[in-house]
């Protein structure tokens, strides 16, 4: 009687776990539990790469995984040294993802470094930008013989169109569209920003592409997109920029021999 009485017990017991105990698990794959944490795992991998999965989806595929590592397994596959060197190589990507990911947790973005990244961007891409056209001649003199028919009269726009070896813009008469001078060879930048509205280079401007003539059409200031129009490419570019340079400082630290 005791022992009967004892045995319901276990039965009972075993019952009320069982339950418990597949909650954990997604599976039992020839006899061993997968766990719902893999599970899990996969679904925020999943997630992070934009490619959300149903749970009936996610389950499946790691039973399918469950399957494959144990015939690997059954296989001796996880013995050689080839497995153990992978295993190892990405236990260190694994272990480095998650420094990265404790750093820029610990490390948020604060708006006033938004800010101070604005305000380093526009003054370097502030300024003014050009509208000019040039033609584009391999000769110094065929440079000259051009300026010297400007002068007579004959129209910048033909003469580009038929002598210019440039040839995203001689079809268009040599218009260069608007850029900043930095988009330009230091030789020919110099030139155009010398230039006043209107006027074309006195004497032809040696580049390693050859010789210029230039006309500057026009001036004016650089629009630069507003802060709030650019604060969330800043605010997802900067922990990057952080989590590069907490890098480079520990590799500078480091005992090298």
């Amino acid at each position: 009687m005791k022992k009967y009485v004892l045995t319901a017990i276990a039965a009972g017991m075993l019952s009320t776990l069982a339950p418990v105990a597949m909650a954990q698990n997604v599976a039992i794959v020839n006899g061993k539990a997968v766990p719902k944490a893999r599970m899990d795992a996969l679904a925020a991998q999943k997630a992070r790469a934009g490619r959300p999965a149903n749970p009936d989806e996610l389950r499946q595929e790691v039973i399918t995984l469950e399957i494959l590592a144990q015939e690997a397994q059954a296989r001796g596959l996880d013995t050689t040294d080839a497995y153990k060197n992978q295993v190892e190589n990405a236990k260190q990507v694994l272990l480095i993802n998650e420094l990265f990911n404790e750093f820029i947790k610990n490390n948020p973005v604060t708006d006033e470094e938004i800010k101070a990244e604005y305000d380093k961007w526009a003054a370097a891409n502030g300024g003014k930008e050009y509208r000019a056209r040039h033609i584009l001649v391999e000769k110094e003199e065929q440079a000259k013989d051009i300026i010297a028919q400007l002068k007579k009269g004959k129209k910048f726009e033909d003469l580009a169109k038929k002598l210019s070896k440039d040839p995203g813009s001689g079809a268009n008469g040599g218009d260069l569209d608007w850029a900043a001078p930095s988009n330009y060879v230091k030789e020919f930048s110099d030139a155009m920003v010398a230039l006043a509205k209107g006027k074309v280079t006195d004497a032809p401007v040696k580049s390693q592409f050859g010789f210029h003539v230039i006309r500057l059409d026009d001036v004016r200031d650089i629009k630069l997109p507003s802060f709030e129009e650019v604060k969330p490419q800043i605010a997802q570019a900067l922990p990057q920029q952080k989590a590069a340079k907490f890098r480079d400082d520990l590799v500078k630290k480091a005992k090298i021999e």
